[in-house]
């Protein structure tokens, strides 16, 4: 799968403890839109986007602290057209692989590593892309 040249090709990714107060702070406060949202029954976020412009940010609640995405607050995920390669490439040159090749549900084909300082980063065929994308953010006025 070709990645799409139109779409952002990096996602800051966020984990929350409360994850959709901090949907609604960023809507309602930052001036961030919510472009999707999807809960588990009990109300935890599973997956979000939210743009800023013509910009993505991920953003689910955080479930466990064995959860290898949950280890931090942040994560970065990078569209890639042929994850099965580039996971070949990673393993070839030693890198801690914590999440191996997945297809996940949404329909993306991803794994993650972990980098020398802790860090978690994610390769995969999803690449969300902006709806009604306006020039400018929208900045809100200062509530009086």
């Amino acid at each position: 799968m070709a990645t799409d040249p139109t779409a952002p090709s990096i996602y800051p990714t966020l984990r929350y403890d409360d994850a959709p107060a901090a949907i609604a702070f960023l809507r309602d406060t930052l001036g961030l839109r919510a472009e999707s949202v999807t809960e588990d029954p009990d109300g935890k976020v599973l997956h979000a986007t939210l743009a800023w412009g013509n910009g993505l940010i991920m953003v689910s609640s955080r479930f466990s602290a064995e959860d290898t995405f949950d280890t931090s607050r942040a994560c970065l995920y990078l569209a890639i057209g042929d994850p099965d390669a580039h996971h070949a490439r990673a393993l070839a040159a030693g890198a801690e692989v914590v999440m191996g090749l997945t297809d996940q549900p949404y329909g993306s084909r991803e794994f993650a590593v972990r980098d020398a300082e802790g860090m978690v980063w994610c390769f995969g065929t999803y690449q969300p892309a902006v709806t009604g994308v306006t020039a400018e953010p929208t900045v809100m006025a200062a509530p009086e």
